[in-house]
């Protein structure tokens, strides 16, 4: 059963791999198991998966090369303003 139970080091470690890769089935139960018992892990993979939303959609738009130093401003701030408010 000790090999099910992750540390919030290891389980933070684990969301970040998953945004660019695919986990192992263990590891997917591991992390799983970890985001269901502790609040602060399941908190870190939303929002760590709404930046990664964020983030792809950024990348999608045009790209200008005389944006304006306040558009990234305001896009910054939406950004923190999303992940401010919670999504439960």
């Amino acid at each position: 059963m000790n090999f099910l139970m992750l540390s919030c080091r290891k389980a933070t470690s684990l969301i970040e791999k998953k945004s660019m890769f695919r986990l192992s089935l263990k590891e997917q139960v591991q992390l799983h198991i970890h985001s269901n018992l502790c609040d602060a892990c399941s908190s870190y993979q939303k929002q760590s998966e709404q930046i990664d939303r964020l983030v792809e959609q950024e990348q999608k738009r045009p790209y200008t090369s005389h944006e304006h130093v306040d558009e990234n401003r305001a896009l910054k701030n939406r950004i923190i303003k999303l992940l401010e408010t919670p999504k439960f």
